[in-house]
């Protein structure tokens, strides 16, 4: 077995197995699939994705004991790897949880390559603003090269009459070459005084064998006046992406401003069991500084969980839904940049776009992207009351499982030239797979394995893939 690799697009596929063993589907890299290498995947990951929030923000307590955990052991990991991104490869990892204040998380990892790649990343999570306790900091500061990066973007000549990344563009139409992926996001979170956060601004949890048995923050009432954690959102961000492909150079510059309402109503962010999250955004690049091109994007998400109570086999079973929904009104409107008409298009790896890590796994990264998406989802998450590694002694003194679970799930989406009810439930993508997850040290590890009708491939992250 190998591993595949994409670098490129938010939160970089690392950790992706393609089963289509045709040589250019160059998106897909191979690299050595062992334990050093998928405990860095996983970490590297979660820095790497801004999109999907992994933070707990709340002080754990384990049943029995009266003290709250203060910090984790540190996560510190040298590691070695190969792929076409990086060729022959070595860094270092460290960080951990309860740093800098009992509820935040704080990681940073540096890479070297032999293909002249580079990479820094640097995250902390539910940084506390003195004074000011409803507000909650998380950052996200990433600066790296790449010998091979992958953008199912306009530039490929072989496809003159179809746009890349549509949803009937063939599945080679993208570009590839060396390049680079920078970027920097400070995410502001206020928590409103109602519901569940009227009381106790961070929540104290109580656990026993990685579940929780007290302290759930939501999930007991549809009202937010009642039940759950409300928060008002809004982070600023700068990104840059260069491709240098054989057929030039293709380079996209965006900044702006994500402001965004959550309304978090789950008995337990990492891992609910119950309750319900939304996500209302609206992001905004105003074409400032060196911004390619101003575009407006509008999205919501919804997710629900359903338990099912234990059973002789299972100490866990939930059925977890998600709907998710996009559009860019900008998408066809136009203004005039150094002299030049430009389109007011959000880039492939933002705005509608489904593919990758957490919306169409069966897919490449960012495969689709459009004006306008829609995605459903539906997942059966069973915790299994055997433990495989609670008696492996090295496993549990490294990586400290927790539990497990095993996760059949279904996708259907697609993305459209313009928001209608019809033709986004035209012609649509399915895939479907199962994964498998673990409670690690207090972080939950996914292995997603996933086909379509264009291949099937191995995902490897941090989290569920709709938890907020």
């Amino acid at each position: 077995m190998f591993v595949m690799w994409q670098a490129t697009t938010e939160g970089c596929n690392i950790g992706r197995w393609d089963g289509n063993p045709r040589p250019e589907r160059s998106g897909w890299k191979s690299s050595s699939f062992f334990l050093p290498t998928i405990i860095m995947t996983m970490v590297l990951l979660v820095m790497m994705s801004g999109v999907k929030d992994t933070s707990a923000q709340a002080i754990i307590t384990v049943k029995g004991q009266t003290k709250a955990v203060e910090q984790e052991p540190p996560l510190e990991l040298p590691y070695v790897f190969f792929n076409t991104s990086f060729g022959a490869a070595a860094g270092f990892v460290y960080g951990g949880s309860g740093f800098l204040q009992r509820q935040s998380t704080t990681v940073a990892t540096a890479i070297a390559g032999s293909n002249n790649s580079l990479a820094l990343f640097v995250l902390s999570r539910d940084i506390q603003v003195p004074f000011a306790r409803r507000f909650f900091i998380d950052t996200d500061i990433a600066l790296s090269t790449y010998g091979d990066i992958v953008s199912y973007a306009p530039g490929n000549p072989e496809y003159p009459y179809e746009r890349a990344g549509s949803n009937n563009s063939h599945v080679d139409n993208y570009i590839h070459g060396t390049g680079s992926d920078n970027f920097g996001r400070v995410k502001v979170r206020y928590l409103l005084p109602i519901g569940h956060g009227r009381d106790q601004i961070i929540p104290t949890l109580v656990f026993e064998n990685g579940l929780l048995v007290e302290g759930a923050a939501g999930g007991t009432s549809w009202n937010p006046f009642v039940s759950g954690r409300t928060f008002l959102e809004a982070k600023p961000y700068w990104r840059q992406q260069v491709v240098r492909s054989e057929f030039g150079k293709h380079e996209k510059k965006t900044n702006g401003v994500e402001f965004s309402l959550l309304w978090d109503n789950t008995d337990l962010t990492r891992n609910p069991s119950r309750g319900n999250s939304l996500r209302l955004r609206f992001n905004k690049d105003w074409g400032f500084f060196d911004s390619t091109n101003p575009y407006v994007v509008l999205d919501g998400e919804f997710c629900q969980y359903i338990s099912l109570g234990e059973s002789e086999t299972f100490k866990q079973r939930v059925l977890a839904f998600d709907i998710w929904t996009s559009n860019s009104p900008s998408w066809d409107d136009y203004t005039v940049r150094r002299g030049q008409l430009v389109g007011e298009r959000a880039p492939a790896f933002s705005g509608s776009t489904l593919g990758g890590l957490f919306r169409m796994r069966g897919y490449p990264t960012s495969r689709f992207n459009d004006q306008a998406a829609i995605y459903y989802a539906a997942e059966y998450r069973v915790i299994p009351r055997w433990n495989p590694w609670a008696d492996i002694g090295w496993v549990h003194k490294y990586l400290g499982i927790a539990w497990w679970q095993i996760v059949p799930f279904v996708e259907a989406g697609r993305v459209a030239p313009e928001w209608s009810l019809s033709t986004l439930h035209s012609s649509m993508k399915w895939d479907g797979g199962v994964g498998v997850r673990a409670l690690a040290r207090g972080i939950l590890i996914r292995i997603d394995i996933a086909g379509s009708n264009e291949g099937f491939g191995v995902n490897m992250m941090i989290g569920h893939p709709f938890n907020f």
